[in-house]
């Protein structure tokens, strides 16, 4: 049910205005049918493993009753489940072709992977900068679209002095933070910190971490174009 409007759109773009034949039919169905068999199977990894092990590291950290060491996690958790973004490991490398195209770096391997790997790590920098302060939101009980006005006008006041090329880099790189790995670990995080202090709702201050980690690689991708480029 997922897919059926994805491949609806896909046949009657193909037929209805391209005028063509579906290129190999028993390979496109072969090839949906391990789509909805993967999707499946992921779903059911996220149910069974990240969901309850988020929440429980929050609700072992929220027991324990140490801020520093929870703050601690947080970061390495969105560091580390940013570096491994499948996503952004695709777009860092795209955006290192792009820049030597351009002649922003040299063409050489060496200088790309280095600088596909120094855009990598300030994103996950970024993200767990975010977990941080998301975290600190929800034990102090802050309101989340304050924090949220402020961070977009950091946004808007480093665009204004970023360069030109890294500028759709760093807005594209808010969103390839939330994806398969980071958005179900980070998630079950707040929901479940949320839950284990008392005072906080769930729905109202589990949810909003995504947000952060949308919002600050962009701010921290520009100031490493300021400094790079």
């Amino acid at each position: 049910m997922d897919l059926a409007p994805v491949l609806v759109v896909i046949v009657v773009f193909q037929v209805g205005v391209v005028h063509q034949p579906l290129p190999d039919l028993f390979g496109l169905l072969g090839g949906v049918g391990l789509t909805v068999l993967g999707l499946t199977f992921f779903v059911l990894g996220l149910e069974q493993a990240l969901f309850p092990l988020g929440e429980s590291m929050a609700y072992a950290f929220a027991r324990k009753g140490s801020l520093t060491w929870l703050l601690l996690f947080a970061f390495c958790l969105g560091f580390a489940t940013t570096v491994a973004e499948p996503a952004l490991v695709a777009v860092a490398d795209q955006a290192a072709k792009v820049a030597a195209d351009g002649g922003m770096i040299d063409a050489d391997p060496r200088s790309k992977a280095r600088y596909a790997l120094g855009l990598r790590l300030t994103v996950a920098l970024a993200v767990g900068v975010a977990l941080v302060i998301g975290v600190i939101r929800i034990v102090r009980g802050w309101p989340l679209h304050r924090l949220m006005i402020l961070g977009y006008l950091a946004v808007m006041t480093v665009t204004w002095f970023a360069p030109e090329e890294i500028i759709g880099i760093a807005y594209d790189s808010g969103g390839v933070t939330t994806s398969t790995i980071t958005v179900p670990l980070v998630t079950a995080l707040g929901v479940g910190l949320a839950h284990s202090i008392r005072g906080r709702n769930p729905l109202v201050d589990g949810f909003g971490l995504i947000a952060f980690a949308s919002l600050t690689p962009m701010v921290f991708v520009m100031i490493y174009g300021i400094l790079t480029i």
